[in-house]
């Protein structure tokens, strides 16, 4: 039995969340509903009128793979990520936030001069979310913040689809995929954001070849990727590149695609106020389900549930007691997933 459930590689980038109007952004020309990267001064002149305008409504960790296993070590499981920050306060609060979720990393290790990256999240009235991220010291993401060994006590290694904008975090990702497929570790791919599809689509071939064992998407990025406007045959796309395809369908559940059979995920009717880290937390309450003996459709029904529940407040993360809440309303405790194999 290995020692982490999963060891993630990703971004590290302190959320700021802000309710916003449609008139804003389009006044900030900025693109509805996906990531834009900034550089510093942009970052720092869309705070200012953000700042002018609205308040800020919370801070926290965030990065895709960081929201997916802070929700898995909530639950209950193993987590270790590998990721970079700057040794500033931004930094210190990040790496404070990952500890006190459970997830166990080697940042006090790090001594590194420059800006811990920030991710500005803008939540309109529909419950969308548009992102404005500056990478700071993140764009710097390398072999040397990969952990080897701990890629090796993992049962698997999740990788964010963010990782894709730089040439140097490449590298790295193809490094721990050598490293995990050496060490018998399986390999989970999330495409993290439709941005990344539909600009750094090449970044994403590269962390699927020659394959993967788990892939997580909705479903606007399984059709932009594929280049089909079919549903079915996106999903058979896909599963010439992974041997288990997930992708969310927001209120509509999700559909997770296996080489012999599709198992329907149902929905979950709340509503939205907020979507920023629907699928991050889909795809964290899945990695935990099927690292704990789950079947497929029971852990697909928590990350369905989860996804719900997050979608309904502010934030891209639950607290701890929330999560735990529904495990017993699903009757998914370990025990009683032990107990019905």
């Amino acid at each position: 039995m290995k020692k982490y459930h999963v060891i993630g590689l990703g971004n590290a980038l302190v959320d700021q969340e802000y309710k916003v109007t449609d008139a804003f952004l389009a006044a900030q020309n900025l693109e509805k509903s996906i990531m834009t990267l900034l550089d510093e001064s942009q970052q720092d002149e869309l705070l200012s009128q953000l700042n002018k305008e609205f308040e800020l409504e919370k801070r926290a960790g965030g990065g895709s793979a960081a929201n997916s296993l802070v929700a898995l070590s909530q639950f209950g499981g193993n987590a270790f990520y590998c990721c970079k920050v700057a040794n500033d306060e931004a930094g210190a609060f990040y790496r404070h936030d990952l500890e006190s979720a459970g997830v166990a990393t080697r940042l006090k290790h790090q001594n590194n001069d420059g800006l811990t990256g920030k991710c500005v999240v803008m939540v309109t009235p529909d419950a969308e979310r548009t992102m404005c991220t500056h990478l700071g010291i993140t764009i710097d993401f390398s072999e040397e913040e990969l952990e080897l060994d701990k890629i090796s006590e993992a049962e698997y290694l999740y990788i964010e689809g963010y990782l894709a904008t730089s040439e140097i975090a490449r590298k790295a990702v193809q490094t721990a995929r050598e490293a995990a497929i050496d060490s018998g570790t399986k390999i989970a791919v999330t495409f993290s954001d439709s941005s990344m599809v539909k600009y750094f689509k090449e970044g994403l071939q590269e962390f699927l070849e020659p394959g993967v064992d788990l892939l997580f998407c909705n479903e606007d990025e399984a059709l932009e990727y594929t280049g089909e406007d079919d549903f079915a045959n996106a999903m058979a796309a896909l599963l010439k590149r992974a041997k288990e395809v997930v992708i969310t369908r927001g209120p509509a559940g999700a559909v997770i695609g296996q080489q012999d059979q599709r198992v329907q995920v149902p929905g979950f009717k709340v509503k939205a106020i907020d979507t920023n880290g629907a699928g991050d937390m889909f795809a964290g309450a899945y990695l935990y389900g099927i690292t704990q003996g789950m079947s497929a459709a029971q852990a697909g029904t928590l990350a369905s549930r989860s996804a719900a529940e997050v979608v309904s407040s502010y934030g891209p993360r639950l607290d701890t007691q929330s999560q735990q809440a529904i495990l017993q309303e699903l009757g998914l405790q370990s025990e009683s997933v032990a107990a019905n194999a």
